[in-house]
């Protein structure tokens, strides 16, 4: 049913912000965790490690969009999105536990075995996430409303990433500094029960969501829809922005705990990094949403940017200045990135509401699936990057029976990777902010010019 409210009910937003918890949990538990717990539990090489994490991450870039163009022409009772939303929430638990619940396995055999289950949970998580995300650009036609339901998105995130970076660890540390393999197993199981209790929290909040985007789903064949798209300059350069960010932030989540480890000393202080991260994003949403309406979502995007890439660039310094000094770097990065990912769905609804107003078809699955394939693809090869960047360092993998001394070349190149290498990519999407056109007054148009 199409609605002209332009306010989204309070009821809707928290029932439609808690599946964020999803969100934050599938991506920042593996892009936290994974990595180490193969190099470190299951003697994976390093390279090899960061291929599984990376290979299951190129599958979203058929499967996403598959089902953006599935959700787009569903015709159900419970709306084009909410069917699929509850399919995501029947099985992403399932696989993501399977992920670290697997069998005694070492080497490549467990790298095989971990990347089948990750894989299943990139499908899995399709499923829920892309029409989860098209969602925003419909419930409501307001430019600065998108933001303002959005910061409870943000606010949940900031919950999930929480759980993810503080629990998470804590579940795996609760058995020694270093973890077992069964703690493992439990951290797992732990976080699928919440992230199950999450999405069906989703899947009955959003039943009674406002719906103001087109109302007829786009039918037009894949090389039509593709054309559109190449003349959609805002959606290409919030995309292209969106992958650049997100491939320092999964750089950083998989360095965390080598950077905790290795650079702080203390593998445990994973948790206390986590919290100073999260932190702002739980507190600061009221001030971006302020600041974008201020310098409108272009110039607070800038701003962001700015707090995050130099947060992450003073955290260089940590070997002269100590953990306490590493914990405000941290801090100041979770300001900026509290505000980036807020501006990054703000950005994104925009785009979909427009290019809805412009057609008068429903495209938003189509445009989200691309996005979260592109965005997931891209920043997945942080872990990747960050592998290689520890075999050029030297780092030698390991099990519990068998623990190594690093060489300093690995304690260097682990610091650079969760430093040096972010900072700069960061830096660079600051200008492709700026290629960013979509403002207020171009809202109600189609947002094709460059």
């Amino acid at each position: 049913m199409i609605t002209p409210a332009a306010s989204v009910p309070r009821g809707v937003r928290l029932g439609y912000g808690v599946g964020s918890f999803c969100t934050a949990t599938v991506n920042a538990v593996p892009g936290l965790l994974l990595l180490y717990y193969m190099t470190n539990f299951l003697a994976v090489p390093a390279w090899l490690a960061g291929v599984v994490v990376t290979a299951p991450k190129i599958w979203d870039l058929f499967v996403n969009p598959l089902v953006g163009r599935w959700s787009d022409r569903t015709r159900s009772r419970l709306g084009p999105r909410r069917p699929w939303l509850l399919a995501g929430a029947c099985t992403l638990p399932v696989v993501f536990a399977l992920v670290f619940a697997g069998p005694p396995l070492k080497g490549a055999p467990a790298a095989l075995y971990v990347g089948a289950c990750f894989m299943a949970t990139a499908t899995a998580y399709a499923l829920f996430e892309v029409p989860y995300k098209a969602m925003p650009g419909e419930m409501t036609h307001d430019y600065h409303e998108r933001t303002s339901l959005l910061q409870w998105r943000m606010i949940f995130i900031g919950a999930g990433t929480a759980v993810s970076g503080v629990l998470a660890p804590a579940i795996v540390t609760s058995q020694g500094d270093e973890g077992s393999l069964a703690s493992y197993r439990t951290m797992g199981l732990t976080i699928a029960v919440i992230m199950l209790l999450a999405m069906l929290g989703t899947f009955f909040g959003t039943a009674r969501a406002p719906m103001t985007g087109a109302p007829e789903p786009d039918r037009g064949g894949w090389r039509e829809q593709a054309a559109t798209i190449r003349g959609n300059s805002a959606f290409l350069w919030i995309t292209v922005l969106a992958c650049t960010q997100g491939l320092a932030v999964s750089m950083m989540l998989a360095a965390a705990p080598y950077f905790a480890a290795y650079t702080l000393g203390d593998p445990q202080s994973t948790q206390t990094l986590f919290a100073a991260l999260v932190g702002p994003m739980l507190l600061t949403m009221p001030l971006w949403v302020r600041l974008s309406k201020r310098f409108d979502k272009r110039g607070a995007m800038v701003l962001a940017a700015l707090l995050f890439g130099g947060g992450t660039a003073a955290a260089m310094a940590t070997p002269l200045f100590g953990a306490l000094y590493a914990h405000v770097a941290i801090l100041l990065v979770g300001v900026g990135i509290a505000g980036v990912q807020l501006l990054q769905f703000s950005m994104l609804a925009d785009v979909i509401a427009v290019d809805a107003a412009g057609t008068g078809r429903r495209r938003a699955g189509v445009l989200t699936g691309l996005w979260t394939a592109l965005e997931s693809g891209v920043s997945s090869f942080g872990a990747l990057v960050f592998g290689v960047i520890l075999s050029i360092g030297g780092f030698v993998e390991s099990d519990p029976t068998r623990p190594v001394t690093q060489p300093d070349s690995a304690v260097t190149a682990v610091l650079v990777g969760q430093t040096a290498v972010p900072a700069v990519i960061i830096f660079l999407s600051v200008l492709m902010t700026l290629k960013y056109r979509l403002t207020p007054p171009a809202a109600p148009a189609p947002a094709t010019s460059a």
